[in-house]
């Protein structure tokens, strides 16, 4: 673990697993979790040639919280603040959920010859939530549930949110040991970010983000689930038909968590992309 502090003096948590001198991979985790989810991409990337670098976002795991805004636009000025630290080229971008959604709007706010190919992986882009012109995603409605469980009872919230996680049909479930792991993961957040991200992923539109990702014409992937109740595939398609040059994954037995219930082939299909 390796503390950096960006901007504004916070400590973000990094984990940095592999030989320096290897392609550079870097995660960016959803909503609420940390770095730790990417557990089986590290394990198996890194004793396979890959460098894998996993941001703790701020307020989630072991970096620090503030009582600043939490917003993408922030999000992305430290995802900048540690490359730029780190020295890092030739970048692999991974964002998955509200991390796809950051890694989207870094793209655009901050694109530079240091990130060379970006996957969105379950992401909650371009839009997490309905709105004019954009008839997919969750209701606004549904994120306001959300963040009034988190303030009335934050444990149950998260419990609630890990059965609508993973795709349950036969063959396809994860173990109940998983699911609590995840719940201990996501009890490690911030209550206060926790709350706060829930209103950006209610709010954001990053339609123009995905145009400035399809100008910059960079390699992109789009790893999806199925069968995800959280950001229903419908959000992949969009993301595929707004970025021409994208290549769109589709994991069948999957629900929103991927690349730990289908990790054998998130895992194939990330070292055949990164190359």
């Amino acid at each position: 673990m390796i503390p950096v502090r960006v901007g504004d003096k916070i400590a973000i948590n990094i984990e940095d697993w592999g030989n320096i001198n290897n392609k550079p991979v870097l995660f960016i985790h959803g909503w609420p979790q940390n770095h730790k989810t990417f557990e089986y991409q590290f394990m198996h990337l890194s004793q396979n040639g890959y460098r894998c670098i996993g941001i703790d976002l701020r307020g989630f795991g072991r970096s620090d919280g503030s009582w600043s805004e939490y917003n993408y636009d922030i999000f992305a000025d430290d995802i900048k603040d540690v490359i730029d630290i780190l020295n890092i080229t030739e970048i692999t971008l991974v964002g998955f959920s509200m991390g796809g959604a950051i890694a989207m709007h870094y793209i655009g706010k901050y694109f530079s010859e240091r990130v060379s190919k970006v996957v969105f992986m379950g992401a909650a882009a371009p839009c997490f939530t309905k709105r004019e012109g954009f008839p997919y995603g969750l209701e606004k409605s549904d994120c306001d549930r959300l963040i009034a469980q988190a303030i009335e009872d934050r444990p149950k919230m998260l419990s609630d949110f890990g059965t609508i996680f993973f795709e349950e049909k036969e063959g396809a479930s994860v173990s109940q040991d998983t699911v609590r792991w995840l719940h201990q993961i996501g009890m490690e957040a911030s209550p206060y970010a926790t709350v706060k991200c829930l209103e950006v992923l209610r709010d954001a539109d990053l339609r123009r983000d995905m145009m400035a990702v399809k100008d910059r014409n960079i390699p992109v992937a789009i790893f999806h689930g199925s069968h995800d109740k959280i950001c229903p595939f419908d959000l992949a398609r969009e993301m595929h038909k707004g970025i021409p040059q994208s290549k769109l994954v589709e994991f069948t037995e999957s629900g929103h968590g991927l690349n730990i219930q289908e990790k054998a082939k998130t895992n194939e299909e990330l070292m055949k992309f990164i190359g």
